[in-house]
């Protein structure tokens, strides 16, 4: 027990269910980086069409946001474990459905060159299209599983005191594959391209290396599937035979009831709903327009998310090295005090004239963001209990993937109204006006990271 307590990360490097979890998390987070850009490469290739693009990304957001709530219910019903690895499966056929299709797409358009030239070019890239659309719905909606089941396995497969390392570790290895993903598949996508295939809008020139980076997303599901049969879950304490019987949306009515009884967690949600309603997606369409209008180049582009990124890994390697150790003032202080430091970053953002100097801004934005998303999962999971976890972590996530996206909108148009660097002020301003808010007239400040009390108890302590 002493090595634990000095060395937990250790410890958990020697835990059968975090190598388990380890080995699949890693295969699978590297295979949806292959497809994040594969499948948008291979719309273009396709069509030539922007909007199709936005179609497919909408047709894969919408679903996943609309039934998160209802995919942490059926987490809660049943179990993490089942729920993922169903997710898996599905992930896995619809994906090597796409692969499969990219395949038969490319022999349509050669077998088309020998005879029916213009009946092929009419009519088969409307139909994949389609299909095409047809299987994004599908990842969308096993995403609305995958994420609330995939963010409530760990306290039912981890020790306690483990937490905040096997969280660190995990979500730092996801954004190293955010770097290294990429990469890949551009290299995928070189090394197997067809160059006889015919140009033009319906062009599938990449047709072999992006067949391959489904197929390899497809065959990681499989695999992490596989490795998170081996992990053996701890049975949720509350989940009682009688509860199954519950309708899924009595048990999403219970979730809501849950979080908002329980007077720390419902400020917080509220807090970082409403930080992410005014600018939590301001940075997804402000970033690409400060590297076109103000550092005119795609390479600067790739220079701010690199920092933003390798500082987000940072944060997240501190926070799970560092842990409870660096606990120099109440949980929900420190959380006020990042936001009102990041606010301040952003407000640099207005006067940054350069790329070296916006880097740096942005990765210093992605420690304080990459050490708060560790100390933010850990909280909540070692908060809620095991039974309720899935739509806790189904709630926390719709706050951004359902609220984010309306404030990236807000923000195209309001770059119409307004320059860069007023935006980039702008939002600085109201992210540090909400954390003095917060914690001047708020329990949020007095929120602390150990749970002494039940979820129903009122105090936010």
């Amino acid at each position: 027990m002493q090595t634990a307590a000095s060395n937990p990360r250790a410890e958990l490097m020697r835990n059968p269910n975090f190598k388990w979890l380890l080995r699949g998390g890693v295969i699978s987070m590297l295979g949806d980086q292959l497809t994040m850009v594969a499948l948008p490469w291979l719309v273009l290739r396709l069509s030539g069409d922007t909007m199709a693009l936005g179609l497919v990304i909408a047709l894969m957001s919408i679903p996943r946001a609309a039934f998160i709530l209802v995919g942490g219910a059926v987490v809660d019903r049943y179990s993490p474990k089942t729920v993922l690895m169903l997710s898996k499966y599905a992930n896995a056929i619809l994906l090597g459905l796409l692969a499969m299709l990219v395949l038969r797409q490319h022999s349509v358009l050669t077998l088309a060159l020998g005879g029916s030239l213009q009946l092929s070019l009419e009519l088969t890239p409307h139909i994949t299209l389609m299909l095409i659309y047809a299987l994004a719905l599908g990842i969308g909606l096993a995403q609305a599983f995958s994420v609330p089941s995939g963010t409530s396995i760990m306290p039912l497969a981890i020790p306690a005191q483990y937490l905040q390392a096997a969280n660190g570790v995990l979500m730092g290895l996801r954004q190293l594959t955010m770097l290294l993903g990429p990469m890949l598949a551009a290299a995928l996508l070189a090394f197997s391209g067809n160059s006889n295939a015919i140009g033009g809008a319906g062009s599938m020139a990449d047709a072999h290396g992006l067949a391959a980076a489904f197929a390899f997303d497809s065959l990681s599901f499989i695999v992490s599937a596989w490795t998170l049969s081996c992990v053996n879950m701890q049975t949720a304490s509350g989940r009682a035979a009688g509860q199954v019987a519950v309708s899924v949306w009595r048990s999403i009515g219970d979730g809501l009831l849950m979080v908002w009884r329980d007077v720390p967690l419902r400020l917080c949600f509220i807090y970082w709903g409403t930080v992410s309603l005014f600018i939590g997606g301001a940075m997804q369409v402000a970033l690409p327009v400060l590297a076109s209008e103000v550092l005119h180049g795609a390479s600067a582009l790739g220079l701010l998310m690199a920092a933003n990124g390798a500082g987000t890994l940072l944060g997240m390697a501190a926070a799970a090295a560092i842990g409870a150790r660096l606990r120099f003032t109440s949980f929900g202080s420190m959380i006020l005090l990042m936001d009102a430091l990041a606010g301040l970053l952003v407000m640099g953002l207005a006067a940054a004239g350069n790329a070296w100097l916006a880097g740096a801004l942005l990765l210093a934005l992605g420690v304080l963001s990459g050490y708060v998303q560790i100390n933010v999962f850990t909280w909540i999971q070692r908060r809620v209990p095991p039974q309720m976890m899935g739509r806790a972590m189904s709630i926390f996530m719709f706050i951004f993937m359902g609220l984010a996206p309306i404030s990236a909108a807000t923000t195209g148009w309001l770059l119409k109204l307004i320059s860069l660097s007023q935006l980039f002020a702008g939002g600085g301003i109201i992210l540090v006006t909400f954390a003095a808010v917060a914690y001047l007239f708020t329990p949020i400040g007095s929120i602390t990271a150990q749970v002494s009390e039940t979820p129903d108890t009122p105090q936010a302590q």
